[in-house]
This record gives C-alpha cells, sequence and structure tokens, in this order.
C-alpha cells in the first residue's frame, strides 16, 4: 500500500478521524463514505474520506 492513497475516515457525528484507508485517485474522483463503527458514539455512522 503506498503512502499518497492513503486516505482518512472521520465519523460524521463526532468528527473523530477513526479509519485510514486507501483509493485510487486516477480511477475515482469522489469521495468515499462507508458505513463504520465509532466506539466513541458507540454504533455504526457514516464516515466520510477527509483531508490528511
Amino acid at each position: 500500500m503506498s503512502q499518497d492513497n492513503l486516505i482518512k475516515l472521520a465519523c460524521s457525528t463526532c468528527k473523530r478521524v477513526n479509519y485510514w484507508s486507501s483509493k485510487n485517485r486516477k480511477k475515482v474522483e469522489r469521495k468515499i463514505e462507508l458505513k463504520k463503527y465509532c466506539k466513541w458514539c458507540k454504533k455504526a455512522t457514516i464516515h466520510k474520506e477527509v483531508k490528511k
């Protein structure tokens, strides 16, 4: 996994960065949104891609 493809995923409710992921920036232009578990909110919330 190369360093320049890494993205941060932050909880849309509490805004904390909980996950790191990667994406192919040449093929995917839109920001990634995934439903993941947030340990601070204690529930599954939408996690959006944020700037590094």
